[in-house]
This record gives structure tokens, sequence and C-alpha cells, in this order.
């Protein structure tokens, strides 16, 4: 079987909700994702947040692959390519407005949460934490273990792969989808919140 016989078979695998097919995608096509973004994006932080990207969007689209259309890398890359230009084109607005605020209120000092004292505030971010309490109880216990471990553990996805003895792309794949599901259930709390 060829490489680009075996990338559908994962690719397909992926479509039909194999996680482990994902992983071994990963596994195979990561570093040279990392490395397009890279070059394209010149953050090894924001690369790594493009390949998160690139994998998530393999996984909720791979059953729209076409093999008449160009390999499994192509497609990769292509995906890749399309992530990172967007990731500079939104820092390119951030970074705009950010130059357009500091014009209008050059003295205003930006808001954090370290800045939240009032009373009203308390009860904001004791009703927040309920809500991703919450959130994390509904995710399948793979994802929740491995957010629980990255986040509230302290450890990188290499430690959490090396304790929990899987692949590294796995746990990466784990991640992202747990928090694309929290991001969807905690959506309509902060959009409320906002109101």
């Amino acid at each position: 079987m060829s490489h680009s016989s075996s990338d559908v078979a994962l690719l397909a695998r992926c479509a039909g909700g194999d996680e482990t097919g994902l992983g071994e995608l990963y596994d195979r096509f990561a570093a040279v994702l990392y490395g397009l973004a890279l070059r394209i994006t010149g953050e090894p932080a924001d690369a790594e947040e493009v390949v998160l990207d690139v994998f998530g969007q393999v996984w909720r689209e791979a059953a729209r692959f076409t093999a008449d259309r160009g390999s499994p890398a192509a497609w990769l890359a292509t995906i890749t390519r399309s992530r990172a230009l967007d990731l500079l084109r939104a820092r390119a607005r951030r970074g705009r407005l950010r130059d357009a605020v500091r014009q209008v209120e050059p003295d205003q000092v930006p808001v954090t949460p370290a800045a939240l004292t009032g009373p009203e505030e308390a009860v904001d971010l004791a009703e927040r934490s309920v809500q991703v309490r919450a959130a994390l109880a509904e995710l399948p216990e793979p994802q929740r273990a491995v957010i629980e471990l990255a986040y509230f553990g302290g450890l990188s996805q290499s430690e959490i792969a090396a304790r929990l003895g899987e692949p590294l792309g796995t746990i990466k794949t784990r991640v992202r989808a747990g928090m694309q599901k929290l991001r969807e259930t905690l959506q309509p709390f902060v959009l409320g919140a906002e109101a």
C-alpha cells in the first residue's frame, strides 16, 4: 500500500469517527505541516496553533476529501496554508484595532481579571466557574481527562501522552476536540454575559 493510499485510508477512518486514525494522521504529517505553518507565520506558537486547527478541521471534514482532486498531503498542506494566512490576517486586524484604541484612549489601562474586585464581579466569576465545571462534566472521559491534566495538572501534551501511554497525536486530538466542545457548550453563557 502506497503512502497516498494509506493516507486516504486514514482519512476514511477519521470520517468514520476513529480518533486513532486521526492520531496516526497527525503523527505522519504534523512535523511537515508545522514547518509550513512556521514559514508562513514566523512564530512557533502560532504554527502549533495552526497545526491543531488543521487537524480539528480534518476531524470535522474528513468525509469531504476526494482523492480525485489531489493527495491527502496536498489537501493538508492547502488547509495549513489557508489557516496560517487566516491567522496572519487576524493578527493584523488585532494590531490595527489595538493601535486605534491607543490613539483614542492612550492612557486607558486594559481591564484584566485581577482588576475585578467588586462583589458583582466575584459572583460573575463564581457563576462562570460553575458553568465551566458543568461543561467539563459533559465531555467524554478521554477528552475530559486530558484537558484536566493539561489545565489543572499543568502537564504538557507530551507529558500527558507519556503518562497515559497514548500517542502524542491522539492526545492533541482529544485536547482539540474537547476544547471545541467546551467552546460550543459555553458559548451561550459567554454571549449572555456580554449582552
